[in-house]
């Protein structure tokens, strides 16, 4: 995950007018003091699983975190992204993100390519 990362919890539930919620994995960042909540999915993206990650993040930002910590973060983590139904879904300063996870790594050239490509970004901002 990176530095900063503290384990919560996995399949955290939390109860909200008597109904039960799951998050699929809760973080703690300790550099950038805020929740870090991730659902995974195993299909494709959908606006409802947009939604459902946008009322965790709100619970949260509600009732689990302090007034001095940051907004919390969602990562929706699925078989296949759809960048415009995400785009459309958000609002634009909102802090839910949605990516594509690989079941296998791709080869160590096309790696070092991306990394490459990445780091070029970053030095032209």
């Amino acid at each position: 995950m990176g530095k900063g990362y503290l384990f919560e919890s996995r399949q955290k539930r939390f109860t909200f007018n008597e109904d039960n919620y799951y998050v699929d994995l809760v973080f703690y960042n300790r550099l950038l003091r805020c929740y870090v909540l991730i659902d995974l999915k195993v299909e494709k993206l959908t606006h409802q699983d947009i939604g459902q990650m946008q009322m965790y993040v709100n619970y949260y930002d509600r009732y689990e975190k302090l007034e001095d910590e940051n907004p919390t973060i969602g990562i929706l983590l699925c078989k296949e992204n759809n960048e415009a139904l995400v785009e459309i879904t958000l609002p634009q300063d909102t802090n839910i993100y949605a990516s594509e996870y690989k079941l296998y790594l791709p080869d160590k050239k096309l790696l070092q390519d991306k990394l490459r490509q990445w780091i070029e970004e970053a030095d032209v901002e």
